[in-house]
């Protein structure tokens, strides 16, 4: 018989340890090797393509240009408006969205009749295709046969009926109303499920010493929703900034650049320009200004999950 040394036993039961911690990170390896090469890659191409001078006229043929891209896209007034623009609604509409979507979650969570089938159809307008939201929106605001010209020349307000998305003043505010309209009741439902789990213990100690509803709501609520909080706004700064459906389907940059965004105006200068690296480049700055806003989020919110 073969005896089996203490130190062999030893190494035996490390390899076997080895192999258990592992196999789960085995399990997982094809599906992060997939993700890596759907993400990283376009990434790095996108990174590389920036400093060429590549056209989607002949993709075959570019050349290295250094960083001459980035300094003809920051001399460009119309990148710069593009990127005021999506600062502008990423910073409004998450704003506005937190706030409507706690009056909202307030008023969703009240115990009263008829609540459940308010809480039913609240998500209707999220759970809607962009385009729907956009036609319907395009539908209402026309200038002749519009609800809401239609309804100002009923009441005697004629003059102040237009082709709204065709309006300078009135286009930017029109697509964020509809980020609004699209996305607060998924706000509120977020809010209100997580409403719902404070204990009411909590509200029954601040009523017992003298605290009306509005201290509730900001000593109570409030502290205890931090959390969602930050996390509904790390999202949606990400998907606000880079979003391209409202504009591009509702004023498709315009009138006159008054919608213009991010998005959008890449996207013009890939597809309607041929600018393959210049385009490439406008990506690469939104990429980086988002991956700081996205950390600064993520530093709050572990700092607040640490308290």
């Amino acid at each position: 018989m073969i005896a089996v040394t203490p130190q062999r036993n030893s190494s035996l039961s490390l390899w076997q340890n080895l192999g258990r911690r592992s196999f789960a990170y085995w399990l997982i390896f094809p599906v992060l090797l997939l993700i890596l090469g759907l993400n990283l890659y376009p990434t790095i191409q996108g990174i590389l393509t920036s400093f060429t001078n590549q056209s989607l006229i002949d993709p075959s043929h570019s050349g290295y240009i250094g960083i001459d891209n980035y300094f003809k896209l920051l001399q460009d007034p119309v990148f710069r408006v593009s990127l005021g623009h999506s600062l502008e609604l990423t910073f409004a509409a998450v704003l506005l969205q937190v706030i409507l979507g706690l009056i909202m979650a307030h008023l969703l969570i009240q115990k009263v009749p008829g609540i459940h089938f308010f809480r039913s159809v609240a998500m209707i307008t999220w759970v809607l295709p962009i385009i729907a939201s956009v036609v319907m929106f395009r539908f209402i605001t026309l200038p002749n046969y519009g609800l809401i010209n239609i309804v100002l020349k009923e009441l005697g307000l004629a003059p102040l009926a237009r082709n709204w998305f065709g309006d300078e003043k009135y286009a930017f505010l029109l697509v964020l109303i509809m980020h609004l309209w699209r996305n607060v009741p998924f706000y509120a439902i977020a809010f209100m499920a997580a409403m719902q789990a404070i204990p009411a213990d909590l509200y029954e100690a601040a009523r017992i010493d003298g605290a009306g509803d509005w201290r509730q709501f900001w000593f109570v609520t409030l502290p205890n929703l931090r959390y969602i909080i930050l996390v509904m706004v790390v999202l949606h700064v990400t998907f606000t900034f880079n979003n391209f459906d409202f504009v591009f389907l509702s004023t498709g940059g315009g009138p006159v650049n008054a919608t213009e965004v991010l998005p959008t105006y890449i996207y013009k200068q890939a597809w309607n320009g041929y600018a393959l690296g210049y385009a490439s480049a406008g990506g690469v700055i939104m990429l980086v200004i988002l991956v700081v806003l996205v950390l600064v989020c993520n530093k709050f919110i572990k700092g607040l999950s640490e308290q």
